[in-house]
């Protein structure tokens, strides 16, 4: 039995080397060469799935996933930061945007704003100075849009676009801006929301530009202007908040509101006391404070603005002419009621004070 078995395995295996070949043929060949051979097939093999697989993935992500990519590692290679003084170092940003290259910018720092205001402070007068400047980029009144500050998710992610440079807008100064950001009323989710807001502009290093009113009476009667025109549209059956001609302005001043005096004085006590509760609220943010009336008669308040921006100093313009130029004696309707109720009050100043263009 055991030698049939013997015989059989002998058998075998030399009729598997009758199909490959004689056995001596095969004693003869390197065993090192076959094993070396079958190793360089595998990689072959392997380099062949490599390739394959990544022209796959390029094709899944697209060119615009593929640019993300390139983007982060060129991201990661920070800028100099030596010339920055310690204490400004977190307001000074080097964004990266998704949609453009900055190019030979690209290490040129930018500091985040926001313009904080409310309704007919001459907040948009004040922007189109700004954005006058080469190096500034104001986005306008972003936030009057509901959805985007239907919630803090949502304002965030709002801030986070303007703020890495990709709010597309026609004051968008791209690569070589210096200074990014918008303009922000107090009732566009700010005070709703500005425990989130005042954590979120310190996290970022964003200033803030306060632009307030002092004459709350002056405010008013632009307020109720601007709320007539809205419905009647008297320039050709359009609306508009701002005007570029004196002809627009004059049609736009005939309108003379007439107040109800018997709630004027609570109405500018809740209007003085909304922009305190603000100021209060907000504090904690690198701000200036600023107030239109000093811009009117004093333009080199300007240049306390660009100076807290940290940019070049320049003359700055603005297209934009002002609507409401005479005393308000001539602009309200009612004035005589006005001044009875308002003379020997807090707000008594609001009636004398004046000023030209």
């Amino acid at each position: 039995m055991g030698g049939a078995k013997g015989e059989e395995k002998a058998g075998a295996a030399d009729d598997w080397c009758y199909q490959f070949g004689n056995k001596s043929t095969l004693d003869l060949k390197s065993p090192k060469k076959s094993p070396l051979a079958l190793r360089m097939v595998v990689l072959a093999i392997t380099m062949l799935c490599g390739v394959f697989i990544c022209s796959m993935c390029m094709k899944q992500l697209g060119r615009e996933s593929w640019s993300k990519i390139v983007k982060i590692e060129v991201a990661e290679q920070s800028c100099n930061k030596s010339a920055v003084p310690p204490s400004e170092v977190k307001f000074v940003h080097y964004p990266r945007p998704i949609n453009y290259s900055r190019d030979e910018c690209t290490c040129n720092p930018v500091r985040f704003f926001a313009i904080i205001s409310s309704q007919r402070s001459g907040s948009g007068w004040f922007e189109t100075l700004l954005n006058s400047h080469i190096n500034v980029s104001s986005n306008g009144e972003i936030f009057s849009t509901k959805e985007r500050r239907s919630n803090i998710t949502s304002i965030i992610r709002t801030l986070d676009k303007v703020y890495n440079l990709d709010w597309n807008s026609s004051a968008s100064k791209n690569e070589c801006t210096a200074a990014v950001g918008f303009k922000w009323m107090l009732n566009q989710g700010l005070m709703a929301n500005h425990g989130d807001i005042v954590d979120y502009f310190n996290r970022r290093g964003v200033s803030a530009i306060f632009l307030f009113r002092r004459n709350l009476l002056r405010q008013l009667v632009s307020q109720l202007a601007n709320n007539h025109d809205r419905y009647l549209k008297q320039l050709n059956g359009t609306h508009k908040a701002h005007v570029h001609t004196r002809h627009e302005a004059k049609i736009l001043a005939r309108y003379k509101p007439r107040l109800n005096t018997t709630s004027l004085i609570w109405r500018l006590k809740q209007a003085d006391e909304y922009n305190r509760d603000a100021l209060d609220n907000l504090k904690s943010i690198r701000h200036i404070t600023i107030y239109y009336e000093d811009l009117i008669r004093n333009r080199t308040k300007l240049v306390d603005v660009l100076d807290f921006l940290k940019v070049p100093r320049r003359k700055l313009a603005s297209r934009h002419v002002k609507i409401h130029t005479k005393p308000l004696s001539e602009q309200i309707e009612n004035w005589d009621e006005v001044y009875n109720k308002l003379n020997g009050t807090h707000y008594e100043s609001f009636l004398n004070a004046d000023y030209r263009l």
